[in-house]
């Protein structure tokens, strides 16, 4: 009977070989939007091939992109517009905060009809943010002259607070159990908000002047956060009350941080010009750098198998499958 032996150079160019398609299956995708849209923030609709929704800053419009057909249309939010942040919210729309207008915006995702719920006027101009949804499908959302505020679709009420130690109130982030917490940049804190009071408290990361950037909650209730000054990831328990925080590889400045389903913490790094994945289990970084300079990918938000992320220097979207 013959007998069949490995080579070794075959072994290794088999290695090789896998190692080549798993990196091919992890590349990212570019998709490109409208020329001088300048894409902000990015919000994917949570079924495998929605649109995926994203802030066009520099037109004032809401972009909609379709990943199957890679066409893209785009809404008029109105006089003024200047959108920042985006989400799809429980009822499947795009919501949007709208520094511009300074008005929150919903944006019917059949009908392309805008509504707006914009601000107190004796609020004046509170550079809208970020925003999210708590349990009882109100809005969230933080403006970084210093405020966070509330959203009632349903009565159209409308709450702005200001922030305890003044401007810098940046990413928003709900948990699972409904809790609301924001970062603030220049507060260099993170604060939990009383949904029912509306009252603010702050939470002081271990590594002073970070510049706590933007936030998210995993499956556990766990919130991690971007810092933007010292090139960390931060994450904070709210069950023990406890800090744990990593350093990113080489001279990094985090921006923007989003957990995936299978609770993988994904960040942007302007200093390397990439997306990065960050595993808790292992404790290991990999990095996906955009194959065109000055990127400056600000907020990711993606859903099961993808991360999106918008290219704001080069009026792209971009996709890194989440495996």
């Amino acid at each position: 009977m013959r007998q069949s032996r490995w080579h070794p150079i075959g072994c290794l160019l088999l290695v090789i070989a896998l190692a080549g398609a798993r990196n091919a299956s992890a590349a990212p995708g570019y998709f490109d939007v409208a020329p001088g849209a300048g894409p902000h923030d990015v919000a994917a609709a949570p079924a495998p091939g929605g649109p995926v929704y994203y802030t066009a800053q520099r037109t004032g419009k809401l972009g909609i992109l379709d990943p199957q057909t890679r066409r893209y249309e785009e809404v008029s939010l109105g006089s003024g517009s200047a959108p920042h942040g985006v989400v799809v919210g429980p009822d499947g729309a795009p919501w949007i905060t709208d520094g511009g207008q300074n008005a929150i915006v919903r944006v019917d995702p059949k009908t392309h009809e805008v509504r707006k719920w914009t601000l107190p006027s004796d609020t004046g101009y509170t550079n809208l943010n970020t925003l999210t949804f708590d349990k009882k499908g109100h809005v969230w959302f933080t403006g970084q002259s210093g405020y966070y505020g509330r959203v009632d679709p349903q009565s159209n009420d409308v709450k702005v607070w200001k922030a305890p130690r003044g401007r810098g109130a940046y990413g928003i982030t709900t948990t699972p159990s409904g809790d609301v917490y924001y970062a603030s940049l220049a507060g260099n804190h993170i604060a939990r908000i009383n949904v029912d009071t509306g009252e603010a408290t702050v939470i002081e990361p271990p590594t002073k002047d970070q510049g706590a950037r933007r936030i998210w909650s995993d499956s556990k209730g766990r919130l991690w956060v971007s810092y933007w000054n010292t090139g960390q990831v931060g994450m904070y328990d709210p069950a023990t009350r406890a800090w744990r925080e990593w350093k990113l590889p080489g001279t990094a400045h985090a921006y923007s941080v989003w957990v995936d389903p299978a609770d993988k913490v994904w960040l942007t790094d302007w200093s390397t010009n990439a997306i990065v994945r960050f595993d808790p289990v292992t404790e290991k970084f990999d990095s996906f750098p955009s194959n065109r300079d000055n990127a400056n990918v600000r907020q990711m938000l993606g859903r099961a198998g993808e991360a999106w992320g918008a290219e704001s220097g080069s009026d792209r979207l971009v996709m890194v499958p989440a495996q």
